[in-house]
């Protein structure tokens, strides 16, 4: 499984990293004044067309070369290490998709919107996804131990940490004094707020459907990961990875 021999796909992931960033952040610093000109629904369409098949993109590549590289550590024979893992990724799909995120809005079926949200997940962190990220980095870098993952890890932790930056800095522009009043009452590291008493939790607000579709989407990738290797022996073998060898 492991591919030592392979020393440049780390290269090409944190180039495939930094496409995606461009294409992403780039694409939300260019909201306001896009949708000014060719509207909120169709800015949206022209946005996913090129981020969600470049997401794609990295997800194949990741999945394909997982295991490239030096490997680093090696836990998978430890006691517990499976169900830990689980658990932290588990958790880390708690915070990538929180309770406010409106599914209708990536097609354009529902009218895309820039909200302010203080409720459910942010009262816990301000930039849940982030977190999420960094949980899932944490999980499967424990697990794979490669010097790939480690480096894809660094990619995805340190795009999402400028996205952090980026995020408070496009909804101070926007929302001004709204957006200052809950930057002060919430904190980017999770529990922080809530700890010092400028938060407190409210139960009720992560009883909410879309929590049901996080345990599913968690059920459905634990059972997908059987087909991994599969999927990324078919991606090696296709003329598509030949543009990256």
């Amino acid at each position: 499984m492991f591919r030592e021999d392979i020393h440049h796909s780390s290269i090409i992931m944190l180039l495939l990293l930094l496409l995606f960033a461009v294409i992403h952040s780039g694409g939300a610093a260019l909201r306001v004044s896009a949708e000014k000109v060719l509207g909120a629904r169709v800015w949206r369409l022209l946005f996913a067309s090129f981020s969600i098949p470049m997401a794609f993109l990295v997800i194949a590549y990741f999945l394909a070369h997982r295991y490239d590289g030096v490997r680093l550590w090696n836990v998978q024979g430890v006691p517990g290490i499976i169900q830990l893992v689980w658990i932290v990724t588990a958790i880390s799909f708690l915070f990538l998709y929180p309770a406010t995120y409106n599914l209708l809005e990536i097609p354009a079926l529902a009218k895309p919107k820039v909200r302010l949200y203080a409720t459910g997940i942010i009262r816990i962190s301000r930039h849940p996804q982030a977190i999420g990220q960094i949980l899932w980095c944490m999980a499967h870098g424990l697990w794979i131990g490669s010097s790939f993952m480690f480096v894809t890890s660094i990619g995805l932790i340190g795009h999402h940490l400028f996205a952090v930056w980026h995020g408070d800095r496009r909804l101070s522009a926007r929302f001004g004094e709204e957006f200052e009043e809950i930057k002060r009452n919430t904190s980017v590291i999770p529990f922080i707020a809530v700890i010092d008493g400028r938060q407190k939790l409210q139960f009720k607000e992560f009883l909410r459907p879309s929590q049901i579709g996080i345990i599913i989407a968690v059920a459905t990738f634990w059972w997908s990961h059987r087909f991994i290797s599969l999927g990324s022996e078919l991606f090696l073998s296709s003329k598509f990875s030949e543009l990256f060898a």
